[in-house]
């Protein structure tokens, strides 16, 4: 324990030393907490619509006044043909085109249908669905309403639904963003640190001289672990009062359940990072590594893509990232209340990364005399 006692008091000074290394642990984090969440949001609003009314009815405008006023649409353009809607979606002017046709009023009240056409930009593949959905939930909500109109009294028998967010009433995306963006923070300044931390001992050349102390390889990897895990909790620690304070988002769940999954987290995270550096040869090396690999557990982790919405082959690679397991307890335990009992599965998947990743470093860190 005096060995281990010696190497963490010497990684202190070295991190502390270097203010650059400090101010990527803690206040970069902090700045990209405080901004992200406000710019990430899934909510697609002021799409830009254009409209091509061949008919002029009351019926037409009725429909146009209510896409307008929904808050999801700007009327960017009254086209008077189709085709030349289609051009200002060329132009970069409009997302969508919808057109409504000569007869539309009289075709709906005579014949009870009239088809609408929908042309959408689709370049932006999430500003393309969700905006098609959008006109198409209104189109379906005026075509409601005409029905009620006409049957009057209106049927005795109708079916009314009550929906409510549970966990998250409002539905505001950054009590669903914060707490992944948090984990995302904590990932890259743990993984990216711990994976230069090893190769850079030996670009400067001080790896020779511990090789041949008689440090353990199990006091050295302990050594470089132990400060950025108290480091990473740090940063968590700072990242919870953030978000309740300019976020407003209290943990429902247990703060302590939190903290352990969340050092257990750190354990196999840091593991990873001391792997990649113990197969480096230089920084940029590990650092381009460490780039592949933690892009692949973010871009992955069910963020940004829902994890059913993955084919089976991907969600296993998801599942095999200890980002992945954390993102959805937190989600659990600051939004839900879970208990320990919720996550215990989490948990387990959590330990095994730990103990592999960690294992492997030992092993994989040749100490030669």
């Amino acid at each position: 324990m005096r060995t281990l006692f010696f190497l963490l008091r010497k990684e202190f000074r070295q991190i502390f030393r270097d203010k650059s290394i400090l101010a990527m642990i803690f206040i970069m984090p902090s700045i990209q907490l405080i901004i992200m969440p406000l710019a990430a949001n899934y909510d697609v609003k002021n799409i830009n619509l254009a409209v091509v009314d061949n008919d002029h009815s009351s019926y037409s405008r009725r429909l146009i006044a209510k896409v307008g006023s929904s808050g999801y649409f700007r009327l960017a353009a009254y086209a008077p043909s189709f085709r030349q809607g289609l051009r200002l979606v060329e132009d970069n002017k409009a997302d969508l085109v919808l057109e409504i046709p000569n007869g539309f009023e009289r075709n709906l009240v005579r014949e009870g249908s009239q088809q609408l056409s929908l042309a959408v930009d689709a370049i932006n593949g999430t500003r393309a669905s969700l905006g098609g959905a959008y006109l198409t939930r209104i189109i379906a909500d005026f075509n409601q309403g005409i029905r009620l109109e006409w049957q009057s009294p209106p049927s005795a028998a109708t079916i009314d639904i009550a929906s409510s967010n549970w966990y998250n009433p409002l539905g505001e995306y950054r009590f669903f963003m914060v707490p992944a963006i948090l984990v995302l923070l904590l990932t890259m300044v743990g993984g990216f640190l711990t994976a230069l931390n090893i190769v850079r001992e030996k670009e400067i050349g001080t790896i020779e001289q511990i090789n041949v102390s008689p440090i353990q390889k199990w006091q050295f990897i302990l050594g470089k672990m132990i400060p950025f895990w108290i480091l990473g909790m740090i940063v968590f620690t700072i990242g919870l009062i953030i978000a309740r304070v300019l976020y407003g988002i209290i943990p429902v769940g247990s703060l302590p359940t939190l903290y352990l999954f969340a050092g257990v987290y750190l354990v196999a995270l840091l593991g990873f990072g001391l792997l990649i550096s113990t197969y480096s040869e230089t920084q940029l090396q590990a650092m381009f590594v460490a780039f592949f690999f933690i892009m692949i557990f973010i871009l992955m982790s069910g963020l940004f893509t829902s994890l059913d919405s993955m084919p089976p082959w991907a969600r296993y690679i998801a599942y095999c990232s200890p980002v992945t397991h954390f993102i959805e307890v937190v989600r659990m335990i600051v939004l839900k209340g879970s208990g320990l009992a919720d996550v215990s599965r989490q948990l387990g998947y959590e330990v095994i990364f730990a103990v592999v990743l960690n294992t492997w470093a030992i092993l994989n860190y040749h100490k030669t005399t």
